[in-house]
C-alpha cells in the first residue's frame, strides 16, 4: 500500500514538475541569447524567382527585405568553398563531374533552366547570373543578413573553411550552420561553438522522444535552431504547438520548410513557427505584410 502511495506521489510531482517546466523553461535554463530573429527566409536565396544560390537569387531577396538567406556548401579541388546544392554538377550544369574534382575555375555556369525541387511542375529560367559564386562572394556582398549554411559534406577541410570565412567577415552573430547528418553538426560545433548549430536528424528524433516522455523540460540543449520539413510521419508528430513554444522560449528558433504556398505559412505560423522557408520569396512577403506580420522597416 505504502509502495503504492510512493510510486503515484513520485509520478505525480514528476509529471507536474514536467508540465511547469514545458510552459515556464527559464525556471531550470538560462535562455539563448536571440541575435537574429527570422520569419522570412528565402532558400537557396529563392529557388522558384531566381536560379537557385546565385548571386542574383540573393540579391534579389535581400532586396525584398529577407530575414535570412539559406545556402549550401561545397568545397572545390583548389579548396574554395563555393555555394552550390548538388555534390554532382549534372542537374545543375549538365556536366558529368562533382565540385571536389574541379578546380574553381574549372566550374561550369548553371543551366538556363532548373526545375525547382520543392515545387511540382516549377521550372525557374534564370537571367544573366549563372555563375556558382564563393561564399565569401555572398560574405561581402550581405554584410548585416543572416546566412544559414548547410554542410552538404562530411569533410573536415570545408568545415574549417567555413568557420575561418565566418570569422574572418566577423558574421558568428549572424550565421547559422549545420546538416542532418550528426556527425557533421558535432564537427561544426567542435571546429567552432560560438557559431550556432541546428539540429541534426537523429538529434530531431531525440528532441521527439523527450517531449513526448515529458523529459525535455529537463535536459540542456546545444543547439539554437530547429529546422524541419513538413509534412511527413515525424514531423506530423513535430507539429506541436506546445513543443514550439517550449523551445522558443529557451531562446531556439523554429524554422519551417521549404513551404511555398499560402496555407502552409499559416499553418506554420499558427503553430507558433518562428520563421518560414521559402522558394518563393516575394509570395512569402506579400503574405507576411498582409497578415501584419512583416518587420517594421
Amino acid at each position: 500500500m505504502y509502495g503504492a502511495v510512493y510510486v503515484l506521489s513520485t509520478v505525480t510531482g514528476y509529471v507536474l514538475t514536467s508540465a511547469l517546466l514545458l510552459k515556464c523553461p527559464t525556471l531550470l535554463h538560462r535562455k539563448k541569447k536571440e541575435r537574429f530573429h527570422s520569419k522570412h527566409i528565402s532558400h537557396r536565396g529563392g529557388a522558384a524567382e531566381n536560379l537557385e544560390n546565385t548571386m542574383a537569387a540573393f540579391k534579389h531577396a535581400v532586396a525584398l527585405g529577407t530575414d535570412m538567406l539559406e545556402l549550401d556548401c561545397h568545397l572545390t579541388k583548389d579548396e574554395q568553398v563555393v555555394v552550390s546544392h548538388d555534390p554532382h554538377l549534372q542537374r545543375a550544369t549538365g556536366i558529368n563531374a562533382y565540385i571536389s574534382d574541379m578546380a574553381y575555375g574549372e566550374l561550369p555556369p548553371y543551366l538556363c533552366k532548373l526545375d525547382v525541387t520543392f515545387q511540382r511542375e516549377c521550372i525557374c529560367e534564370g537571367g544573366e547570373d549563372k555563375r556558382i559564386p564563393l561564399l565569401k562572394d555572398v560574405f561581402e556582398a550581405f554584410p548585416n543578413t543572416p546566412v544559414n549554411i548547410d554542410i552538404k559534406v562530411n569533410n573536415d577541410t570545408l568545415i574549417k573553411k567555413v568557420s575561418e570565412l565566418v570569422v574572418k567577415y566577423d558574421r558568428e552573430h549572424l550565421t547559422v550552420w549545420g546538416n542532418a547528418s550528426n556527425q557533421i553538426v558535432r564537427k561544426c560545433y567542435k571546429e567552432n561553438p560560438r557559431i550556432p548549430v541546428l539540429f541534426s536528424f537523429p538529434r530531431v528524433l531525440q528532441l521527439l522522444c523527450l517531449f513526448y516522455t515529458g523529459l525535455l523540460p529537463f535536459v540542456p540543449l546545444k543547439e539554437q535552431f530547429l529546422e524541419i520539413p513538413m509534412p511527413n510521419i515525424v514531423n506530423n508528430l513535430l507539429m506541436r504547438k506546445a513543443l514550439f513554444q517550449h523551445l522558443t522560449a529557451r531562446g531556439i528558433q523554429v524554422y519551417i520548410w521549404v513551404l511555398n504556398d499560402e496555407e502552409d505559412f499559416q499553418r506554420a505560423f499558427d503553430l507558433g513557427a518562428t520563421g518560414v522557408m521559402t522558394d518563393f520569396p516575394t509570395r512569402l512577403k506579400d503574405f507576411l505584410d498582409r497578415n501584419g506580420l512583416s518587420k517594421p522597416q
